[in-house]
């Protein structure tokens, strides 16, 4: 069976990319070049255009409230804490407590890391998501999905980086493209330590991205899908990931999984990303629920 596949290089995904994972003889992977893995999300929402998909968990979220013909496996491809991840400039310094009234840019709205920032700062610092006016660039990959009122599409044509440092936005959430630019800091102040005691309370970790196939391979291969989730375990494994005394912040198997995911179909709901509550077990399928360890 030849499986096309879209993925993006991390340390976990290398070794399998690279063929240093033994594969059987019966399954094999075409790898995509597309780049970065935002790219791809769509088209696989949109037109199922391959078997398997990296896929940040928001979209898939979004996408299953919708009815996509998509199954989610119990395998986190990209995960990490996200208080860091919005900023402002130094030389005008805002805090979660002054987030009220002001313009925050991202990327999209529906945003995977966008929406763990506006859970984080709703539900351990008490912002009102509504009371922020949000400036995106893009739409949702969900075609059906529409933008709450507090959402403004810029006007221009510059990028998060170019508007923060001229003032049209007073705070800016990035994601895997966070800047090096020692003009900016973090709006959460202490980010790291914050994001420690953050998982200490929650006792889970962030989970961005993670792996979905399509309905159509799921129904008819039900042991391709339990290679591939042994494949990716043991890409995980030969990465030395995690460290020993790290936290893991690629969950994979279905118990390990729900409990961020649980919190990512809350936040979702607070956000209007979806309309009604998913049960966490209706993302899988009776075979990815079965996947452990």
């Amino acid at each position: 069976m030849l499986l096309s596949v879209a993925l993006d290089d991390y340390p976990n995904t290398i070794p399998l990319k690279r063929g240093q994972i033994q594969q059987p003889s019966d399954l094999k992977f075409t790898f995509s070049d597309i780049r970065p893995a935002n790219r791809f999300f769509k088209l696989m929402v949109r037109e199922q255009r391959f078997d398997v998909s990296e896929m940040a968990i928001a979209t898939y979220v979004q996408a299953k409230s919708y009815g996509k013909p998509l199954v989610l496996l119990p395998i986190t491809v990209m995960g990490r804490f996200q208080h860091g991840t919005i900023l402002c400039r130094s030389s005008n310094p805002v805090t979660p407590e002054r987030l009220a009234g002001k313009r925050v840019g991202v990327r999209s709205y529906s945003q995977t890391t966008a929406m763990w920032v506006r859970g984080i700062l709703q539900n351990d610092y008490g912002v009102d998501p509504k009371r922020v006016q949000w400036i995106t660039l893009e739409d949702a990959h969900v075609a059906e999905y529409h933008d709450p009122p507090e959402v403004e599409r810029a006007s221009n044509n510059k990028n998060l980086l170019a508007m923060l440092r001229d003032g049209d936005i007073d705070a800016a959430i990035y994601g895997a493209e966070l800047p090096g630019d020692a003009t900016l800091i973090p709006v959460v102040p202490q980010p790291a330590a914050a994001a420690q005691r953050w998982y200490e309370h929650h006792n889970t970790v962030p989970i961005n991205h993670m792996l979905v196939v399509t309905e159509k391979l799921a129904t008819s291969a039900p042991e391709a899908i339990r290679e591939i989730y042994r494949l990716f375990v043991a890409s995980k494994r030969a990465a030395g990931i995690p460290k020993p005394g790290d936290i893991d912040l690629l969950p994979c198997g279905f118990h390990a999984c729900r409990p961020a995911l649980e919190m990512v179909i809350g936040y979702a709901l607070q956000q209007s990303l979806i309309e009604r509550k998913i049960a966490s077990e209706d993302l899988f399928d009776d075979t990815s629920r079965t996947l452990e360890g």
